[in-house]
């Protein structure tokens, strides 16, 4: 098995490469023009045309006011995390776009893909005359963010990096959606479980994202937060951020328990470095303790953050 490739990255869980995009990037703007066009043309057919002062507004995590005149009814969703939101709040049948990551719930396979969810495809977004667009804030997304609305596509960007991100999220497309009282209800669930993380276990882990160089997870990542929630401990936890690159001796002077990996797709079996001879300083790799992950369960904040803490907290006593 191969750990995640630089090109096959998930958008929510690492940046994709920017190459790909800039070269995207100069390819849309050829096609600007006919965009600005076509979409007037929709809005005359009695598409949204893009009031300033909906009934429904909201304030989203780049400081930007989303305003819609009525409940979003054709949704391009450039998140997988928030995809699978959106079906837990009953509005699934809205989503009319999606990115390549977007695998659940199974039947968002039928809806089509418009690529990847960072720095989006305008021209594939447009065509599919959406009256919002949902991205992941990053510094790509809020740039395309302000060029859909200037092409009359309301557009909302949300962070969602943890527990506490994906409750805000599920309040504002709540409200964005009319599905209130689904959101309301998602947010007292999520509140619930960040309140009663499980009993401690004794176990200690470390979360390997890449191998060369070596990425751990740190202490301000969504992984971090299931661990402690499922009774381990991240031996990264002290690390400010999302991730860090580590030595190898770090790793090896750390001593996890368990070395837990993340898989996009594909088989679970052990990781390539397992069997290298350099890794087998580390206690966990000679005895083969590792845990694989799936990322679309564990790898973004999701409403399936109760099944994936209840597993991982499964597969840590087992490695006790």
């Amino acid at each position: 098995m191969a750990l995640r490739t630089p090109r096959r990255r998930s958008p929510i869980s690492a940046p994709t490469g920017v190459g790909l995009f800039a070269m995207r990037r100069l390819a849309h703007r050829t096609h600007l023009a006919g965009l600005l066009i076509f979409l007037a043309a929709c809005r005359g057919e009695g598409g949204r045309a893009g009031a300033s002062h909906g009934a429904l507004t909201v304030t989203d995590d780049a400081g930007r006011t989303v305003a819609l005149d009525a409940p979003a009814r054709r949704i391009v969703s450039l998140s997988p995390a928030v995809t699978e939101l959106l079906y837990a709040l009953g509005a699934g049948d809205r989503v009319v776009g999606r990115t390549t990551w977007c695998d659940y719930p199974p039947e968002v396979s039928g809806v089509p893909s418009v690529g990847d969810g960072l720095n989006p495809n305008l021209e594939a977004v447009a065509a599919l005359r959406p009256d919002l667009a949902v991205l992941y804030r990053s510094p790509l997304n809020e740039g395309a963010a302000r060029r859909l609305d200037g092409l009359g596509i309301r557009a909302v960007v949300l962070r969602q990096d943890r527990l506490e991100d994906l409750a805000r999220a599920a309040r504002l497309l709540g409200r964005l959606t009319g599905r209130l009282e689904a959101g309301d209800s998602l947010v007292s669930a999520i509140t619930g479980l960040r309140a009663a993380p499980g009993a401690p276990l004794g176990v200690s882990l470390a979360v390997i994202t890449w191998d060369n160089p070596l990425i751990v997870i740190g202490g301000t990542s969504y992984l971090d937060e299931l661990t402690t929630l499922a009774g381990g401990r991240n031996v990264f936890h002290d690390i400010a951020a999302p991730s860090s690159v580590v030595s190898l001796e770090t790793l090896a002077g750390r001593n996890p328990d368990v070395l837990a990996v993340l898989v996009d797709r594909g088989p679970a079996v052990l990781p390539a470095f397992a069997s290298r001879r350099e890794w087998q300083a580390v206690p966990a790799v000679r005895a083969h303790r590792f845990v694989v992950l799936a990322g679309s369960l564990f790898g973004r904040p999701s409403p399936r953050a109760g099944i994936a803490i209840a597993e991982l907290r499964r597969r840590l006593m087992a490695a006790r």
